[in-house]
């Protein structure tokens, strides 16, 4: 087996290694002995801290601290938006029959699966499909609202393709058909990982309801969370007790919170010089390999995504042999989602269209801090050698 030195790590979109802004906030959080719950001076410390950890959080975002509720990651979070809102609705009004749910085809597994569960409830949901370049225009979320519409559900940017949607044109959309209604359609966003390039503040965004990963920012895996900044009634999903405002009963991750709100503020910090370093970067990137592998699609507008993803579709080659291949050269790249692993195809670049082997061949580079423009003739070089032994 061939093992260089250094390994190139291009899957930052699925498990970015944790900043040393969020290690440091944690060691000294890890310090602190309370239960955040009890009423000695350790407890009071130690709830000090997770509520400074919270407003902090709250600043980044343009919002109160209390509308923030700590999760274990993006995905509880945006099941307790979904499934959270459908039981407190079933709850007031007596089931779900009659209700209508929007969302779209190119959703994270996390809210796909939230979505099943709405029609096992008796709601009728609209799966929206994007355009060819990945984008779901907001006229056509306009035209899928109907009187009986109750819930929207569109991920600010995708995890596979890196796109960026509309968030607030969507929102105007939806505010211009209900602002005559009493019950006002909740919107909500799996924020993903716009946070890490894009600014992120709720008012500006329009969604009652985001979803926001530690992970995704370079912070702490097992924690995340939900805003909530339109007191949106839900049901929680775990009972037991009253920590996050009865939404998710536990004993706090006091040093979890601590490193979350330490890598989003040092992400923030970095964000508009790190987003312009990247975008050269892909842009390189993906004119040396479209250069050396002819018949290699680009899956999604680069114009309208995210500047750290790089998502092709190569032809005659299987995504796994390629990845493979490329982990023996000390290079790790993704075939898909993480959580999508296991499946032949990607659902995401399906939709895109175009021929029937483009969603089975993906290929999804995500950069990060610790690479630089120095990687990528070792970076191209590899997918040049792949492609062409394994076409022989």
């Amino acid at each position: 087996m061939r093992w260089f030195k250094k390994r190139i790590y291009l899957d930052y979109a699925s498990a970015p290694p944790v900043s040393e802004a969020a290690i440091r906030a944690m060691r000294a959080a890890e310090m602190l002995e309370g239960n955040p719950g009890g009423l000695h001076a350790e407890a009071v410390a130690a709830k000090a801290s997770l509520e400074a950890s919270r407003e902090r959080i709250a600043l980044l975002i343009g919002c109160k601290s209390r509308e923030v509720v700590f999760t274990s990651g993006l995905s509880e979070g945006n099941a307790l938006a979904i499934v959270g809102f459908a039981r407190a609705f079933e709850r007031t009004r007596r089931g779900l029959e009659g209700t209508h749910w929007i969302s779209t085809i190119i959703e994270h597994s996390s809210v796909l699966e939230s979505f099943s569960e709405i029609e096992r409830m008796g709601g009728r949901v609209t799966h929206l499909a994007p355009d060819d370049r990945g984008i779901v225009a907001p006229a056509r979320v306009a035209a899928a609202l109907r009187p009986e519409t109750v819930f929207v559900s569109v991920g600010w940017a995708n995890g596979e393709i890196g796109v960026v949607q509309p968030l607030a044109d969507i929102a105007r959309a939806i505010r211009d058909f209900d602002h005559d209604r009493t019950s006002k359609i909740v919107f909500h966003s799996d924020a993903g990982q716009a946070p890490l390039y894009l600014p992120t503040l709720v008012s500006s965004l329009g969604v009652d309801l985001l979803t926001l990963g530690s992970n995704k920012l370079r912070g702490p895996h097992g924690i995340g969370a939900l805003v909530n900044r339109s007191r949106v009634d839900l049901s929680p999903a775990i009972f037991g007790g009253s920590q996050e405002r009865g939404m998710r009963p536990g004993t706090e991750g006091v040093a979890l919170a601590a490193g979350f709100a330490a890598a989003f503020e040092d992400m923030v910090r970095v964000r508009e010089e790190e987003s312009r370093r990247l975008l050269k970067i892909r842009s390189d990137l993906a004119k040396g390999i479209l250069e050396s592998l002819p018949g290699t699609l680009v899956n999604g507008d680069l114009a309208a995504g995210l500047p750290h993803i790089l998502n092709l579709s190569i032809p005659e080659v299987s995504s796994e042999y390629f990845a493979l291949a490329l982990d023996r050269q000390g290079i790790a790249v993704s075939t898909k989602s993480a959580c999508k692993e296991g499946q032949d195809r990607s659902h995401v670049v399906e939709a895109l269209g175009g021929p029937t082997w483009r969603a089975s061949n993906t290929l999804r580079i995500s950069l990060g801090a610790g690479v630089s423009a120095s990687d990528l003739p070792r970076i191209i070089s590899a997918f040049s050698a792949v492609a062409a032994i394994s076409k022989k």
